[in-house]
């Protein structure tokens, strides 16, 4: 009886485990380095020392973080739905489309202060109108998310290849990509934002879109914990036979859920195409999307610990890039070995040490209980 009612408190479930995952993943990888003739320790340190140990690496950890931010909580809102929303790659480049149409249209006529919402709508649509054609394959038709969603990334590499190669591009020249925005599209860095308040910092690609991802972690919270459309989310989520029976439209939901989804996956396009490339060129998702799934994976689908899980895949690709420059040993595709250490522990086998835990909360707290 005392089993069947057994739940892990919060700071188990959230902090801890994921922490013992992260730590399993770096033993596993100071082994492969040992075993590859290098220092584990130096290693780290050198991998730490890059990704906070100046202010030029701090930048890019934090630029790095907000990407992956965006397409955590793209995943997160999904799967609250009980939907695995593998698409977030194809759906923030199409929602690089919409960033870059608005700037190429109205870059010359609107000053930044009305550029900058009309670009993050543009964002949203975009990528979630990329996304509604799989919800409602879902939702009508039964076709199921993961497989139209992976299609869907390959449709949008490919369409974006053509757009840029035929459409798009700049007259004259020959690498695939779009005219340069007029600065009035350019979103701020943040040394130049801190610089305004006397603040002198080492420049970086690190951007104001940041400080729309928190917002957007407020919001997402808001919105599945606190409001009726969260509730139907998590409903549909949790059972959806008990949703229908409950009077709620599984398939709306679906479809609600998955723009939504889209659309936060959209706002990569914010910080990449109007913070950093202040173009549209190819390939600029770099896989965000990908990695956002094991960023959501490890944050428990909760804002908090997505942001502390995309902080430790900005660490570890800033950290990493410094790595391979410091020690040529280390060539990139360790260092993606490591990367890849890190998102099996905490993403397929995140619920790996759950049950041996619960065991042994069930141990410590038993005494505890009989007394209640």
């Amino acid at each position: 009886m005392a089993s069947a009612q057994a739940k892990l408190p919060v700071w188990v479930d959230i902090g801890l485990l994921p922490l013992i995952n992260v730590a399993l993943a770096f033993i596993v990888s100071g082994l492969l380095i040992a075993a590859l003739g290098q220092d584990p320790f130096e290693a780290t340190w050198i991998m730490l020392r890059g990704a906070f140990g100046y202010q030029e690496g701090l930048g890019y950890t934090f630029y790095y973080t907000t990407n992956f931010v965006f397409t955590g909580l793209a995943v997160a809102v999904a799967f609250h739905a009980g939907l695995f929303n593998i698409g977030g790659e194809g759906q923030a480049y199409i929602g690089g489309l919409g960033v870059a149409l608005a700037c190429l249209a109205l870059d010359q006529y609107l000053p930044f202060v009305l550029l900058l919402p009309v670009c993050i709508v543009a964002a949203a649509l975009f990528g979630a109108a990329w996304a509604y054609i799989p919800a409602y394959l879902q939702a009508k038709r039964g076709s199921h998310i993961v497989i139209t969603t992976i299609m869907f990334n390959f449709i949008a590499a490919s369409l974006m290849v053509y757009l840029l190669v035929n459409v798009l591009i700049q007259p004259g020249q020959m690498s695939p990509e779009s005219r340069e925005f007029a600065t009035s599209a350019w979103l701020p860095h943040m040394h130049e934002v801190l610089g305004w308040f006397g603040f002198e910092v080492a420049q970086s690609p690190l951007n104001l879109s940041i400080v729309w991802a928190l917002i957007c972690c407020v919001l997402v919270w808001g919105l599945i914990w606190h409001t009726r459309w969260g509730y139907e989310i998590r409903a549909v989520g949790a059972n959806m036979s008990a949703a229908v029976y409950a009077g709620m439209p599984p398939a709306r939901i679906i479809i609600v859920t998955m723009c939504i989804s889209g659309g936060l996956s959209g706002f990569v396009a914010i910080n990449e195409i109007m913070g950093v490339h202040h173009k549209l060129l190819l390939d600029f998702a770099a896989g965000y999307g990908f990695t956002g799934i094991a960023v959501s994976l490890m944050g428990r689908n909760h804002p908090v610990g997505i942001i502390l899980a995309g902080l430790l895949f900005g660490a570890l690709y800033q950290g990493g890039a410094e790595l391979a420059f410091e020690n040529s040993a280390f060539t990139p595709d360790l260092i993606v070995v490591i990367q890849g250490l890190v998102v099996l522990f905490s993403g397929a086998l995140s619920y790996m040490l759950r049950g041996p835990a619960e065991r042994i909360y069930l141990a410590l707290a038993a005494p505890g209980a009989v007394e209640a």
